[in-house]
């Protein structure tokens, strides 16, 4: 079972949160370029190291939230809240 740290909920089961994948700046699709656009709906980095992804707590707060994960590892650190400082959340593991 992998425990994911909800910054609201604290420690969560996977199962009860959905993962949204990696998480990176949208580009603007009436300003960029069709090459732009197509690179960020389907290329991916897939980094060995840390990636930060976008997960939903659909059991328990409802809220999307951002997280860092090391993709050798599977060690999570510092979720956050969109609008929040990192560090500042309640179920920080860092």
């Amino acid at each position: 079972m992998l425990l994911v740290p909800c910054p609201n909920c604290g420690p969560r089961n996977a199962a009860d949160l959905s993962y949204n994948g990696e998480s990176r700046p949208r580009p603007d699709p009436q300003t960029c370029s069709p090459e732009e656009w197509r690179t960020y709906l389907y290329l991916r980095d897939n980094p060995s190291g840390w990636l930060v992804e976008s997960w939903y707590c659909s059991s328990g707060c409802r809220k999307h939230f951002t997280i860092e994960r090391h993709t050798l590892t599977g060690e999570l650190r510092t979720p956050i809240l969109p609008g929040s400082k990192p560090g500042a959340t309640k179920g920080s593991t860092k």
